[in-house]
């Protein structure tokens, strides 16, 4: 069996007025869906829970409700893969001297380090890397592109038989 969850951060709501329509295309067939933090309001996980059951985290722009609902990061295993999720993925100020994929990596490590899937937001930028057995994912934002060309959002597929995760990242054109 496979399992698809639905990935999102960066929504920044009311900021920007409304959840994109996309959203509920891309996830309809998700089985939940993870929020990677900055939903600003809570009501953002009401309306995404008409699609599925959501977890997230708080990012770093919350209102006081978000702060006071939300865990800072949090650890989910789905189908034999556990998955870590947390806003900001910082490498610390030494690592960041070197290669920033490397630093990236040696933060989810010391995040989540049992994790074979770290998902994370802040940025805007979307980021899917797999390395060691271990899947980065940012799905970049849905409703705020920043330096970014378009909105992103993303899907993420488990294999029960081998626990090994997949991602994609969804340009909203």
């Amino acid at each position: 069996m496979e399992h698809i969850i639905g990935v999102l951060s960066d929504t920044h709501i009311p900021r920007f007025k409304a959840l994109p329509e996309a959203i509920w295309r891309h996830f309809a067939d998700v089985e939940l869906i993870i929020h990677a933090g900055d939903l600003s309001v809570l009501s953002v996980i009401n309306e995404l829970e008409a699609i599925a059951p959501v977890v997230a985290v708080q990012g770093n722009v919350e209102s006081d409700e978000v702060r006071r609902a939300l865990p800072l990061k949090r650890e989910l295993v789905i189908g034999g893969c556990r998955i870590g999720v947390v806003h900001i993925l910082s490498p610390d100020s030494a690592r960041r001297r070197r290669n920033e994929e490397e630093a990236l990596l040696e933060a989810a490590r010391r995040e989540f380090p049992q994790a074979r899937c770290v998902i994370f937001g802040h940025t805007h930028v979307p980021y899917l890397r797999q390395q060691d057995r271990l899947l980065l994912f940012n799905p970049g934002s849905a409703t705020d592109r920043r330096s970014q060309p378009i909105c992103t959002l993303g899907r993420l597929y488990i294999e029960d038989a081998s626990g090994s995760p997949r991602g994609e990242i969804i340009p909203l054109t």
